[in-house]
């Protein structure tokens, strides 16, 4: 930590000359926080423990993702065992002959799990793998809690109560006591509504049951959840998810994306080809799997160009398990008042979707659609962002702010147009039919209470242990929070030990820079649905509200106060309206 820097920031932060732009202002104000918030406001033992803590907080963070994105656990199964999964899932799968009988060696990984859950009609299976994912990084526990533990103590050297209140300091929302009330008053008005729909999952659950020949013992498990939601679906609205996959194969999905985003914001990608896959410096993408794509703004706007998009889609041993969107290279101007002077971006999607087999394309499930959309959402803004320091590049906003955009964009995956747009049949071409579209559509909410009151469960076990205020040497029992909440809050059986699962060791956003930040997920949904609602419902692939849409909320990126973004597109200060109207809840 560089304290001579220090002084010379906290210098200018108390008395900054009058010719500091806006941005250049916004800029030492931020890293004089950042200063103060790394410790060098303290002194003697203090300052010494600080450094310790933030050493041993790195180690645990980095040893939390290794295991997790390294894991390579499962369990075997017989072909009879997999009863309705896919045979595309299937087919994949390592297998091995023991006493005579093959088997298949199923993964914790999404591409086998989820399918496995939502479509194999073996409880006992679905039970299995649901406790067998919750507990398959046993050595993340130990890490887990002395993270918490250390993040308590970090937040009392710099004198806050807590870690939450040391984070939300510099969020949108300030305060635990605002987030605590945001959540409690969510939570309120989804109960009811999802513990509706879990009697009627439970009454889908008994009548399954029955005509298979089976007992029913009156509960709705955990690891049932997506089993019947999805059977509900099929039922109620005629939704095969595998048929309609057929319409989404992957690189389809990825070009017709990218089209919506030429449109609405004025881009141009050109996938870069093995004749010419030298790009920038020479750099190539780092694994056969990932495509290369440069990005221009379009004639109209220009043709500058915007920077490298990576997309990296399927998954491989030792991979980052989950999808998301990782910023390699910021954007920024190497000279702050020569605006030729642009270091051009580039940006990564780190997904994992099924591959492809000999007879088909990787198919994406209407949900992974949507996932993917969101992604690349994030994506764009990183692309996009036109600030003059790195600092506040695309995605760095505040936290609770962050996912607003990509969320806001997931809508485009439900209007029929564009539905149309993003669809062609593997086989024959054609788009998404009429008839399922509709369905998809009238589809959307079906269990939304649930899966929010879920959602609720993660960020309230955030809060929870992040508000801790315990005695040095007492225990933090995680497990048993991390369970019991999610009992209290989604209503789902599982198991009568509340320490059955060890959910919160694969929660990797808890320590990866979500911490006490999970409730923005519901936070920025707010600002979505207001952004969606206002700007685009009545015409999705409007250029004007699109190109408009860009500059006043994606290109500032973190380069001003959220809040002035959202009213320079919304034209007013934000409100919860359109959020509540979604979700159906009256306000």
């Amino acid at each position: 930590m560089r304290e001579d820097i220090f002084k010379l920031v906290n210098a200018v932060a108390k008395s900054p000359p009058s010719n500091l732009t806006p941005e250049g202002k916004r800029l030492v104000e931020k890293l004089n926080t950042d200063y103060i918030r790394m410790g060098l406001e303290l002194e003697g033992a203090k300052r010494d423990r600080f450094k310790e803590i933030k050493k041993e907080l790195s180690v645990l963070s980095i040893d939390f993702s290794k295991t997790l994105n390294e894991e390579n656990g499962g369990n075997w199964f017989t072909e009879q065992q997999l009863e309705g999964v896919p045979s595309d899932v299937i087919n994949i799968l390592k297998t091995e002959e023991k006493d005579g009988v093959k088997r298949y060696f199923l993964t914790y990984k999404y591409p086998d799990l989820f399918p496995t859950l939502k479509f194999d009609v073996n409880a006992d299976v679905r039970e299995q793998v649901f406790i067998g994912n919750e507990n398959k990084c046993p050595d993340n526990l130990p890490r887990f809690d002395k993270t918490i533990r250390l993040r308590h103590e970090k937040a009392q050297l710099l004198g806050y109560e807590n870690h939450a209140q040391y984070v939300l300091k510099e969020k949108m929302a300030k305060s635990p006591e605002k987030v605590n009330s945001f959540l409690g008053d969510l939570r309120s008005k989804l109960t009811e509504g999802g513990r509706a729909e879990v009697q009627k999952l439970k009454q889908l659950k008994k009548t399954d049951v029955e005509a298979r020949g089976l007992p029913f013992d009156d509960k709705y498990y955990l690891w049932d959840h997506r089993f019947y939601d999805r059977l509900v679906r099929e039922q109620e609205f005629n939704i095969d998810e595998n048929k309609i996959a057929e319409y989404f194969p992957l690189q389809k999905c990825v070009d017709g994306m990218l089209t919506i985003f030429e449109k609405l914001f004025g881009l141009r990608f050109v996938q870069v080809v093995e004749e010419s896959a030298q790009v920038g410096s020479g750099e190539r993408g780092w694994h056969e799997d990932c495509k290369v794509y440069l990005v221009h703004d379009e004639e109209s706007l220009g043709g500058e160009f915007v920077g490298y998009l990576y997309l990296d889609l399927h998954p491989r041993e030792g991979k980052y398990g989950h999808a998301a969107n990782f910023n390699l290279i910021p954007g920024f101007l190497r000279e702050p008042s020569n605006a030729t002077s642009r270091n051009y971006p580039s940006t990564a999607l780190v997904c994992n979707f099924s591959k492809p087999t000999p007879s088909k394309p990787s198919l994406l499930k209407h949900d992974e659609v949507v996932t993917l959309f969101h992604e690349l959402g994030h994506g764009i803004h990183d692309l996009v962002s036109r600030t003059i320091y790195s600092r506040f590049h695309g995605t760095n906003t505040v936290g609770d702010f962050v996912e607003a955009p990509s969320q806001m964009l997931e809508n485009w995956c439900w209007e029929p147009e564009q539905l149309k747009e993003l669809s062609s049949h593997y086989e024959t071409g054609e788009s998404l039919p009429d008839n399922l579209i509709s369905a998809l559509i009238k589809s959307k909410h079906v269990n939304d209470g649930l899966f929010n009151l879920r959602q609720l469960h993660f960020g309230i076990f955030d809060m929870r242990v992040h508000e801790l205020n315990l005695p040095q040497d007492e225990g933090i029992d995680s497990s048993a929070t991390y369970n019991n909440l999610r009992s209290e809050i989604a209503g789902l059986d599982g198991p009568t030990d509340p320490r059955f699962g060890q959910g919160q060791t694969t929660f990797g956003h808890l320590m990866g820079g979500y911490d006490a930040g999970y409730y923005g997920y519901l936070w920025s949904l707010v600002f979505a649905s207001d952004m969606y609602f206002t700007g685009f419902k009545k015409d999705p692939m409007d250029p004007k509200n699109g190109r408009r849409y860009r500059r006043e909320v994606l290109e500032k990126g973190g380069s001003r106060d959220e809040m002035e973004s959202l009213k320079a597109f919304l034209g007013r200060e934000p409100n919860s309206e359109a959020f509540f109207k979604e979700l159906g809840i009256k306000k």
